[in-house]
């Protein structure tokens, strides 16, 4: 085996490349939008499948403050990684009073249990009130607060930080639920001892001031998804997922192509094989669906999507534009996360929290 040869051998057969130059250029860009409302991170999910060590670190050195994460193993993860920010567990404290309060966690309160037990058990430390004002998933209901504001003492004793509401169909903005929502919200929140108030997500934030409150909380738009459901994408493009060209063959004869034999190709053809497939987070839906980006040019993917696998159709390419080595764009490039996820049946944050940690992330500052 010739040098050459080791270190193409040595490759990782995909890699996800996360530029975090644009991941900071969509904070400032939600920044300027959101203003005077501040703007936090959720970095939920693994920062949504990009790696919450990078992109924490990015965000806090492009002045972000304020992190939401989902349960309270992940608020201990970025604990450790970043000790001086604000860090909010919008699962609450998960019947773990005293890991949250000596790691410093602010616990997101969504049931009138867990606010009894922070009022008793969480002394001083700051808490977060959720008001479920539609979502039907998660917070206080108004028989909730009305039960709570009967009893006075539970709610004089927490240090309220915050209150929240989550909307339901911010990326659709003329749907008449969001100014119900921000109705029901200003009337549980009038109830309620008075503190800052957050309600805009990605797409809430892009809404106006009526749907922002003073704090928003972007996660999809901070990794470059299109926060609305329909129209042009505003943010900068932060993912994109290569795959490695292993084989690239020339068909003479008539064939079909994958498992279940479901394309069938007639000569000449010409067919490439790269390294990423469904355990990747390559959705197997885009097996004869999808499209990739290589040698300049959008290709179709033929075939289904295997478990390490994806074959490309290259036959509108010249014979030599595409070669064992060469790497093509699966995700990001020439193919949207929207695109994408539209062609797969899902969502773009389905496809961005599915990507594999057995991906090499190479991440661009």
């Amino acid at each position: 085996m010739n040098d050459t040869s080791r270190v193409m051998s040595a490759l990782p057969p995909a890699q996800l490349h996360i530029d975090l130059a644009a991941l900071v250029a969509n904070y400032r860009a939600l920044c300027r939008i959101a203003a005077p409302a501040r703007v936090s991170a959720v970095v939920k999910a693994n920062a949504y499948g990009l790696g919450v060590g990078p992109v924490a670190e990015a965000l806090v050195a492009a002045g972000c403050e304020t992190f939401f994460v989902s349960s309270l193993a992940e608020g201990l993860e970025l604990r450790l990684l970043q000790p001086s920010i604000r860090v909010l567990v919008l699962e609450g404290a998960g019947g773990d009073v005293a890991s949250c309060l000596a790691a410093r966690l602010v616990p997101v309160l969504n049931t009138p249990a867990e606010v009894h037990e922070w009022a008793v058990r969480g002394g001083s430390a700051p808490a977060v009130l959720q008001l479920d004002t539609g979502m039907m998933r998660a917070g206080l209901d108004a028989a909730d607060v009305a039960a709570l504001t009967a009893l006075p003492s539970p709610l004089a004793a927490l240090n309220l930080m915050l209150v929240m509401t989550h909307l339901a169909c911010a990326d659709e903005p003329g749907h008449p639920l969001n100014r119900l929502q921000v109705e029901r919200f200003a009337a549980l929140r009038a109830q309620l001892p008075a503190a800052p108030t957050s309600i805009g997500n990605s797409a809430g934030t892009l809404l106006g001031a009526d749907f922002r409150g003073d704090l928003v909380r972007p996660g999809l738009a901070l990794f470059g998804g299109r926060p609305l459901a329909s129209g042009a994408n505003p943010m900068q493009p932060v993912v994109r997922l290569e795959a490695r060209v292993l084989q690239v063959r020339e068909l003479h004869d008539e064939a079909t192509v994958g498992y279940g034999a479901s394309a069938r190709v007639r000569p000449p053809a010409r067919i490439a094989t790269v390294g990423a497939g469904y355990a990747d987070g390559y959705p197997r839906a885009l097996g004869n669906r999808g499209y990739a980006w290589i040698a300049g040019a959008r290709v179709p993917v033929i075939g289904r999507v295997s478990m390490d696998l994806t074959t490309l159709d290259v036959s509108s390419l010249s014979a030599d534009a595409v070669r064992v080595g060469d790497t093509a764009d699966l995700l990001g490039g020439g193919v949207s996360l929207e695109e994408a996820a539209d062609l797969a049946g899902t969502v773009n944050y389905e496809l961005l929290t599915r990507l594999s940690t057995r991906l090499a992330r190479c991440y661009h500052r």
